[in-house]
């Protein structure tokens, strides 16, 4: 498998377990993941959402975030709120989750392997992480996962069953 076999893999992945973990989710989406707070649900997919917008449309195509509107709710620095009202609904973020991880593979499709080397618009302090274009995509999908990890525990905190076993 080449690298953007390997992205495709990662990224379809990540897709499949937060839909999981989502696919239950109504009445908890903001019961924090731990006794002292964290991440919720509907937060970590918000800021998940943003985030992957966000770095491909800025540090691979060299665009604006298209989710600016959500700056304050799920940008970096944003805090989750306790306040269901305070979000877009589930069902709203689903879509746009769909939306943009549609984005992202179709944009890598358009890519070779090449294009992976070359380096990214990301700025020179976040080069460990966003140096090349391949970093940027990859970051993407261990990004989802590491937030993925936030809402199985929220579930548990909620009371449901682990849906991993």
């Amino acid at each position: 498998m080449d690298g953007i076999g390997v992205l495709k893999t990662q990224l379809e992945m990540s897709r499949q377990w937060l839909m999981a973990l989502i696919a239950d989710i109504t009445g908890a989406e903001v019961t924090p993941p731990t006794p002292r707070g964290g991440n919720h649900p509907l937060w970590a997919l918000g800021h998940m959402i943003h985030s992957e917008a966000g770095m491909l449309n800025g540090f691979v195509l060299g665009q604006p975030n298209p989710l600016a509107k959500w700056d304050k709710l799920f940008g970096m620095g944003s805090r989750p709120i306790n306040d269901i009202n305070a979000y877009p609904p589930l069902v709203e973020l689903r879509a746009e989750f769909d939306r943009v991880r549609g984005d992202t593979l179709r944009l890598l499709s358009s890519m070779s392997e090449a294009d992976l080397d070359k380096p990214s618009k990301a700025p020179a302090h976040l080069s460990s992480m966003f140096g090349t274009v391949g970093q940027c995509f990859a970051t993407v999908g261990l990004h989802a996962t590491f937030h993925a990890g936030q809402i199985a525990d929220a579930r548990r905190a909620a009371g449901k069953e682990p849906v991993f076993g």
